[in-house]
């Protein structure tokens, strides 16, 4: 058969086609690397370089080199973008895990403020506590120290020493005992009518037979107000005479 060209199409030369088949084998080398990422530098070396090249002329040497450096442009392009993809992803869990440990330390430090409040207000109620049964203690020794005393003479007299006592007045039981049988005979609803006092309108009244002035002046805090009552009467009087005499003890007649 004898050798034609057709129009408008130059014939390839042997060189040109080994040129062109170093080209496709540089590009499929190319192309393998960009379709499995994650291979090292090395592998993709390796594939580029077992590529078959065959021997080409200047141009086709030229060609193959922009393919290498295509191939070399592409892979530090994936490499970048694979670390971007990591720095990425890095942030995100260091975001999340910070996230997680300040939720963490804000439900710590809640429950740590609510433990320490409800320590606090069983501590406050303990406190309350303690201090209620200690004033009813207290209350319960008082009322049994407290005496009871008869409401008859001989109560009313040991009643009243008991006050004396704590106001720092003088006097004895038969100091006491001794004048109220003198002027009263043990009444206290006794009233004299007829003396100087009760004609100068202010009679003697109750037990020790005290006129309202001097049982106003000497009434003894604590003790009623009413003269009739018997250890007010008793205490006011004994005050007077501790005051006049010394002692309700001196006193041995009309005072």
């Amino acid at each position: 058969m004898s050798k034609h060209s057709f129009p408008g199409h130059s014939q390839l030369t042997r060189v040109h086609k080994v040129s062109m088949a170093g080209v496709a084998a540089l590009g499929a080398a190319a192309l393998a690397v960009t379709l499995v990422p994650g291979q090292g530098a090395q592998a993709q070396a390796e594939t580029v370089s077992s590529a078959p090249v065959a021997y080409t002329t200047n141009a086709g040497a030229q060609q193959i080199k922009d393919v290498r450096a295509s191939v070399t442009d592409q892979q530090a392009t994936a490499s970048e973008k694979a670390k971007q993809a990591e720095a990425k992803l890095k942030a995100q869990q260091e975001a999340e895990a910070k996230k997680k440990a300040d939720a963490e330390a804000r439900a710590k430090a809640d429950a740590d403020a609510k433990a320490k409040a409800d320590a606090k207000a069983k501590a406050d109620a303990d406190a309350r506590a303690q201090k209620e049964r200690e004033a009813k203690e207290a209350a319960s020794r008082a009322a049994a120290r407290t005496p009871v005393y008869a409401n008859n003479l001989d109560g009313w007299i040991k009643q009243s020493l008991d006050i004396m006592k704590a106001k720092g007045i003088p006097g004895s039981y038969d100091g006491l005992y001794r004048n109220i049988m003198r002027e009263s005979t043990g009444n206290p609803n006794a009233m004299n009518g007829w003396d100087i006092n009760a004609q100068n309108g202010t009679p003697s009244i109750g037990l020790l037979q005290v006129i309202q002035p001097t049982f106003d002046t000497y009434h003894v805090e604590g003790t009623s107000t009413n003269i009739y009552d018997p250890v007010a009467n008793i205490t006011a009087a004994a005050n007077y005479a501790a005051a006049t005499y010394g002692s309700i003890d001196n006193v041995d007649s009309a005072y």
